[in-house]
Order: structure tokens, then C-alpha cells, then sequence
């Protein structure tokens, strides 16, 4: 069953954008939430459907709550968060930020037993478990991205299967947010029914990649694909140019959305007027008896080019 959403008002609220450009309100549309108690076999059948599945309540939201108080804690000293507040509000400091120490730190917090356990709790592997039916596999390279309000750029238009052609292609990305994340504050958008329109993107590269070597064939920087795997920058055109609105939702701590390899999907720029960062982190999933990336086998670092 899905949670029922006043899905008509929640549209009117909705003013979302990403590299210069405002998405109208009639490519907007709003994701479609499901309660995990339906099962598994019905949570698969939305998702082989629909590209994605947007979980509500599947993490116990206070655990969350710590996690966000944690990990901007650990970012405290670098500038980004004003004083005087719960660090779990994760407020943006006016000042400036020493960007270098925050990169550090970042790295350290990725590479840290807390994040590792608040990846793998046991709620999520044993929901992964049965959503893949075997031993879930938790792949070692995971993003974590923060985003302070007024910041004018975002994360561009693409499909994950791009950055991790070396191995198999049933992949699931979960994408956790990390405190609450109502649509000004820029959380994931899915180009609806584009799990499709990834597969045929996907097939089209393969006929037209015959003449690059295998290392340049798995990479989303060769010559044939667009600027850093990425399908576009120009979200409003995306919608226009496939006929589609983009699904945003208003998330909140707990939640855990998957979606399809082949699902695009974007974010937009944080728009929130009590000026929290948003924090969030994108983990892969697949069955451990697949063929596994052996890019992914190492921890995300700045920079790596994957």
C-alpha cells in the first residue's frame, strides 16, 4: 500500500531549480510513498515498475537524528555550522569556511566506523537481504554530500550504471537522507518512467563503444559519453524533450529511497529559508554472488574520477 499525500497541494508549493534554471510547476510531480510493512514481493514489483521505491520510516528516525548531530560535529571546526545551535540542525554558518579541512574531514568521516555502521544497521541489511533475494553486498565506495543553502550548483542530470559498468547491472542505489529533507532543501528529483529511457541511453552507448578499449569502455569520462557521465544540466529540457515531470518529495529522517541503475535522477539547489545544510548519503547494494566493480572496492576519495 502507499501513503496516501495531498499530492494537488503539495504541487502548488513546489519552485525547484539547478544550474540557472527553475523546473515549471507542470513538470513537477511528487513521488509516490510506500510503506515497508506491504512486504518485500510488493516492494520489488513497485520498484521493477516504477525505477524506484521510496521507503517510509525504515530506519528508526532517532538513530538518524544522532547520526546527523555526529557527523556535523565532526565538521564543526572547519566553518560550516553556526554556534550556539543542536548540531542536528545542521545550521549553515554566515562566515567563511576552510574548504580544505572540510574535504579532510569528510574523507575521515567516510572512512569511519560510525558511517560504516550506519550503513550497514541491521534493519537495512536485512530489508536488502530480502529485496535481493540472497546475501546483500555492500559496496565499500560510499558518497556522503552536504549542501549549504544559496549554493548555485547541484548534482546534474544522469544514471548510476554509468560509474559502475565494470561489473553487474542489477544494482540498487539507496539514497538516505540524513535528517529531514523537505523539497527546498534540494533532495534527490527522478525523471518519472526513466528507468526506461536509462536502459535505452545504455544500450545506444554499448553499439556506439565498439572502437574504445575495455578500461575506457566501463569509464564515464570516454569519449563517447557526455562531460562526466552526465546526461544534462538543463533539467526543464530533460522534461520537455522526454514528455516527463520530475518527482520530488518532501523526506524525512528514517526514509530510505532505492532506484534502478538505469533511473535518472538529479538533485536541486537548497532553497531553505531557516538555512539548514542538507546531508545525505548514496550507498550501492547487489547481490553478492554478481560480478562487483573492482573500481568500487575502494573507499570514495575526492577526486577519484568514478
Amino acid at each position: 500500500m502507499s501513503i496516501a499525500v495531498n499530492t494537488e497541494a503539495r504541487k502548488t508549493d513546489l519552485s525547484l531549480a539547478a544550474h540557472g534554471r527553475t523546473i515549471p510547476a507542470e513538470r513537477l510531480g511528487l513521488l509516490r510513498p510506500t510503506d515497508p510493512a506491504i512486504g518485500v514481493e510488493a516492494i520489488r514489483r513497485g520498484y521493477e515498475e516504477d525505477g524506484y521505491v521510496w521507503l517510509k520510516g525504515l530506519l528508526p528516525r532517532p538513530e538518524v537524528i544522532d547520526f546527523r548531530r555526529w557527523v556535523f560535529s565532526c565538521l564543526a571546526e572547519t566553518g560550516l555550522l553556526a554556534t550556539g545551535h543542536d548540531f542536528a540542525l545542521g545550521i549553515a554558518a554566515a562566515g567563511e569556511v576552510d574548504w580544505s579541512l572540510a574535504d579532510r574531514r569528510l574523507m575521515s568521516i567516510v572512512r569511519s566506523a560510525a558511517y560504516e555502521g550506519f550503513c550497514a544497521q541491521p534493519p537495512l541489511v536485512r530489508f536488502m537481504d530480502a529485496f535481493l533475494q540472497g546475501i546483500s553486498y555492500l559496496h565499500k565506495r560510499k558518497l556522503m554530500r552536504y549542501t549549504r543553502p544559496g549554493t548555485t550548483t547541484a548534482t546534474p542530470a544522469h544514471y548510476d550504471l554509468v560509474y559502475l559498468r565494470g561489473g553487474t547491472n542489477r544494482l540498487v542505489t539507496a539514497w538516505i537522507p540524513i535528517g529531514d529533507v523537505p523539497v527546498e532543501m534540494g533532495g534527490l528529483v527522478y525523471l518519472e518512467g526513466s528507468h526506461a529511457i536509462g536502459r535505452g541511453m545504455e544500450a545506444e552507448f554499448r553499439l556506439r563503444s565498439g572502437d574504445l578499449s575495455p578500461e575506457e569502455r566501463i569509464s564515464a569520462y570516454n569519449s563517447h559519453m557526455a562531460e562526466g557521465g552526465w546526461v544534462s544540466k538543463d533539467l526543464p529540457g530533460m522534461a520537455e524533450r522526454f514528455n516527463a515531470r520530475w518527482l520530488a518529495a518532501d523526506y524525512e529522517a528514517g526514509d530510505v529511497v532505492l532506484h534502478s541503475p538505469y533511473m535518472i535522477h538529479a538533485a536541486t539547489i537548497n532553497q531553505d529559508r531557516a538555512g539548514r545544510l542538507r546531508l545525505s548519503t548514496d550507498i550501492r547494494y547487489q547481490n553478492v554472488d554478481d560480478e562487483i566493480d573492482a573500481r568500487w572496492n575502494n573507499h570514495w576519495s575526492l577526486g577519484d574520477m568514478l
